[in-house]
Order: structure tokens, then sequence, then C-alpha cells
């Protein structure tokens, strides 16, 4: 084979793992990985770290303490907290509205008017960019932030440190 030959096969090798890994990326986006968490979490690793698949890179998904707060006292943020209403009432991120993990995905299908009238807060919009999620310990926030991706809320991030993390630092 000469080298010219070997040069183009390469290039074509290559060209076809790149066109095969974005399809791979595309059907992937398609399918409910909530179904198998355990390959959805492991995918959106992968997915994440790669700019040509995941949307943004996974500082842009989280917020960090610092940028909550900031958020919190500009008044520029849609939180909400993701635990269960007994953990919600035990306590609690102020202005943080309680949607259960399992009833997110409802939640955020609903009217604006619906949401509204239900939760006594704006509904979010699918291009905000002040959306976020929170829980414990950051488990169930990645769960939600992947529940309103899926759904189109492209620029929701979550609070990676959760709750936990908010108490240790406000001192509670």
């Amino acid at each position: 084979m000469t080298p010219h030959v070997s040069n183009q096969s390469a290039l074509v090798f290559i060209m076809l793992s790149l066109l095969l890994s974005r399809s791979l990326c595309q059907v992937a986006a398609e399918v409910n990985l909530r179904s198998c968490p355990t390959f959805a979490s492991a995918f959106r690793a992968f997915t994440t770290s790669s700019p040509k698949c995941g949307e943004a890179s996974d500082s842009a998904l989280v917020v960090t303490y610092s940028q909550l707060k900031t958020m919190l006292s500009n008044r520029n943020i849609q939180l909400f907290d993701v635990r269960n209403p007994d953990e919600y009432q035990a306590g609690r991120i102020a202005d943080a509205v309680n949607i259960p993990l399992g009833h997110l995905e409802e939640s955020l299908k609903l009217s604006p008017e619906r949401f509204q009238q239900k939760f006594e807060v704006r509904a979010p919009g699918k291009d905000d960019d002040n959306i976020v999620f929170h829980c414990r310990s950051g488990k169930r926030s990645s769960q939600a932030l992947d529940i309103a991706r899926q759904l189109g809320f492209s620029r929701a991030r979550h609070y990676k440190g959760g709750y936990s993390e908010w108490e240790e630092k406000e001192g509670k």
C-alpha cells in the first residue's frame, strides 16, 4: 500500500468515527435514559466531557455556593428543591420551591398558568438561565437537571453541594 492510500484510509476512518459518535449522541439524546439510571450517569459523564456531544461542560451545569448566594441576593433565581416534602419542611433554602423529583417532569410540562397556580411562582421558561435545582447532596438535583434538559430547559443548572453544603456554610 502506498503512503497516499494509507493516509486516505486513515482520514476515512476518522471521518466515519466522528460521524458514528455524533449519531450515537443524537440517538442517546432521544432515548429516555432515566429507564437505565446507571447507564445514564455513565453516558452523561462521557457526553458532557466532549464538546461535540454535550451541550455544555460540567462547570456550566453546576452552580457553586457563592454563585447561589449571589443569585439569591440579587433575587435572580428560580430555585427548585427536589427533595421530599418532609425534608423540605425540616429545613430549606429561602425562596426555594419544593417540587419532589418524582413530580418534576409532570410539573415542568404544566402550562405557565397552571404551574403558577399550583406553585405560586412564575413558570420557568425553556430559555431561562436562572433555573437551579437542589436536593440534599447533589444526586437528585443532577437527575432533575437531566429531566429538565430533556424537556428543553437547556440553560438549567443544579447546586451540586445541595442543602447539606448550604446548611454547613450558613452555620445552621
